[in-house]
Formats: structure tokens, C-alpha cells, sequence
């Protein structure tokens, strides 16, 4: 494997960024991160080597670092939170709240198959308003 560091760090800061913003539950699994790094610095210089475009090659590299990433349970949370309880809370309260409210609402993912397309799917309308009774009722048994 000829894959340099630099490349590996590359994808690994695009990686870390993603779950940050968007998996806090993946965010500090080193495995999957380095792993994942390191299969897509691979993927760029194979593709790369086999001759295809630089567009090319990121577009592979990047199927491969985000593979099975673009539906965000947190990104869902956060978008019920900002949607239906912004008027009563402030906006620097948002995302924290949402992070309290990411293990509660937990359990309500379970019931659905979550795929990389499950925001265009009929199903998420259900989930979307499920998950808003979960936080409404956390709220109305806890307070803010």
C-alpha cells in the first residue's frame, strides 16, 4: 500500500467532520475512521492509476468514505428540534438540545429500516412525526 499520509489524513478530516456534524455516535470510533480513511486513499490511487479523470477518482473515493453515511439519525433529531420547538428555546440551545435528545429519541429509530435514501421515503413523514411526540412528551414530563 503506497497510499501517503497525506492523502490518508485527508480523508480521515472529511470523515471526522461528517460525524461530528452528523453521527456523534460514530465520532469517536478510531477503527471505523481509519478503516474507512484508508479504503478510500486506496480507491483514489487505484482509480487514479487505472487512468480516470480526477473527478473521477473523487467521486469513487468518496462512494467509499461515505458509504452508508447520508441518512443522519442525529441530522433528523436536530431537523425535528429546529422545525417544531424553535420558538421555545433560543437558537444557541438548538443543537444541544438535540444532542440531549438523540439517546431519547433512540428507541424510535429501531422501528424503521433506515437506508441511505430513507429521507424521500413515505416512511419518514411517520418517523419525522414520531419523533416529534417523543421530544413533546420528554419535555412535558421534564421541562427544558
Amino acid at each position: 500500500m503506497s497510499t501517503d499520509q497525506k492523502d490518508l489524513s485527508y480523508y480521515r478530516l472529511r470523515l471526522k467532520e461528517l460525524l461530528n456534524n452528523s453521527f456523534p455516535e460514530k465520532a469517536n470510533d478510531q477503527k471505523f475512521i481509519e478503516q474507512r480513511s484508508l479504503w478510500a486513499a486506496n480507491a483514489y490511487e487505484g482509480a487514479f492509476g487505472s487512468g480516470n479523470s480526477i473527478e473521477q477518482c473523487n467521486e469513487i473515493a468518496n462512494y467509499i468514505l461515505f458509504e452508508g453515511l447520508n441518512f443522519s439519525r442525529f441530522d433528523t433529531v436536530f431537523q425535528v428540534v429546529c422545525n417544531e420547538f424553535d420558538t421555545i428555546m433560543a437558537d444557541e440551545e438548538l443543537r444541544p438540545f438535540a444532542q440531549k435528545m438523540f439517546p431519547v429519541c433512540e428507541p424510535v429509530f429501531t422501528r424503521y429500516e433506515l437506508t441511505d435514501d430513507f429521507a424521500y421515503n413515505t416512511e419518514f413523514n411517520l418517523l419525522y412525526t414520531e419523533l416529534t411526540g417523543t421530544i413533546a412528551i420528554w419535555i412535558e414530563e421534564n421541562g427544558l
